[in-house]
């Protein structure tokens, strides 16, 4: 019955994502110098904005990477992604060949020139994904490759591992950039295999195990010291259950990639973000490491990784008990966070009042990603 029941919910994220998502963000999303839009009103309304994230440019890139993919209007969809691959090889990128972090909107150029390893790594999973629809991909493969060596020469932490967060150097280490260069690395390895992608992803992954879920519980920390030892005060106590449910995902795909089995730690990190999620299913933005509420609130991005997560664990169990659970995690984000004409409430706080002031493009990516999973996954 479940099963059945998340089918069904799969055929629903189809009509929205072509029916309203797309044709939303492709009509109104895109400015007047072909750059994608930093947000929309919560009327669905685009917004005056003088600057606007590299982020957003590789994001929704990919967004419409997923929809050329999925089959939606296949010439409107590519010739958004080819505009954003070229932002993505030419205006975000530095003389040395990194991505900057913002560019004016009417098309002059960086804004803000920061290296950043968060947006570094999405305009490499842009990219990636990219290549995967384009009829010929080689130039956005070419582009990812010159990435990676500026990446390498500018960035990389010969002494600790992984890589600087953003130049200069910070004074605390994160896990999230790190998470999603492993999701770009993961997406290359598909379109370049013989690009050593999968090599990168393999050290990424070990210092996951070793660094990033070296904490009280073995469950994944999100700020650490300079050398990765653990951080104080609450770095050490409090955990976010949807990059939990995020890593769940990434490990299934990083074992599916090198052709072994997932690693234990996925069912532990899975039951524990499962433990904390509310009795309707809803994912919190914030935890203690033994499970109690530390930020009540939810955005709509925890709700897609706890989707993505049950859909893994779905795939490798079929209990139709985690196929109920996929179906609350689809209600919470179908009924509560998107909008019928293909927008988004992205964030609530812990009693459930809207506290977003706008609809930001960056969330496209975690919707379109998770539905994109469930269409898979049930063959919808």
């Amino acid at each position: 019955m479940s099963t059945s029941a998340l089918r069904r919910r799969a055929k629903e994220a189809r009509h929205w994502l072509f029916e309203a998502c797309f044709p939303l963000w492709s009509e109104r999303g895109v400015g007047e110098a072909g750059l994608f839009r930093e947000a929309l009103s919560l009327d669905h309304a685009p917004l005056g904005e003088d600057t606007t994230r590299v982020r957003v440019q590789a994001r929704q890139t990919f967004v419409f990477a997923q929809a050329l993919l999925l089959g939606w209007r296949p010439e409107l969809a590519g010739d958004l992604v080819e505009q954003g691959v070229r932002t993505l090889s030419g205006a975000a990128r530095r003389a040395d060949g990194l991505t900057g972090r913002t560019l004016h909107t009417d098309g002059s150029g960086l804004a803000d020139d920061t290296p950043d390893l968060y947006d570094l790594a999405f305009t490499l999973y842009a990219l990636a994904v990219s290549s995967e629809a384009m009829e010929d991909g080689s130039g956005p493969i070419a582009s990812a490759r010159a990435l990676l060596d500026a990446l390498d020469r500018r960035m990389k932490d010969l002494t600790n591992g992984g890589y600087a967060e953003v130049l200069p150097v910070p004074d605390r280490r994160s896990q999230n950039p790190h998470m999603h260069l492993l999701e770009a690395c993961l997406a290359l390895h598909r379109v370049d295999p013989e690009g050593g992608h999968l090599a990168r992803a393999g050290e990424l992954v070990a210092l996951f195990h070793e660094r990033f879920t070296a904490g009280p519980g073995g469950l994944l920390g999100e700020f650490f010291a300079p050398d990765w030892s653990e951080g104080a005060g609450d770095a050490a106590r409090i955990v976010e259950p949807g990059h939990q449910f995020e890593w769940v995902w990434l490990l299934d795909a990083y074992a599916r990639a090198a052709g072994e089995a997932v690693a234990p730690i996925a069912g532990r990190l899975y039951t524990y973000a499962s433990g904390t999620l509310d009795a309707d299913g809803r994912a919190l933005l914030e935890t203690t490491r033994d499970g109690l509420p530390h930020d009540a609130g939810r955005r709509s991005w925890s709700q897609s990784e706890a989707l993505k997560a049950h859909l893994v664990m779905l795939e490798m169990t079929g209990d139709e008990a985690i196929a109920a659970a996929a179906c609350r995690s689809f209600d919470v984000l179908m009924d509560e966070h998107l909008t019928p004409e293909g927008g988004w409430i992205e964030q609530y706080d812990g009693d459930g009042h809207i506290v977003s002031a706008t609809m930001p493009a960056s969330t496209g990516y975690h919707v379109a990603l998770a539905f994109s999973e469930l269409i898979r996954v049930m063959d919808a």
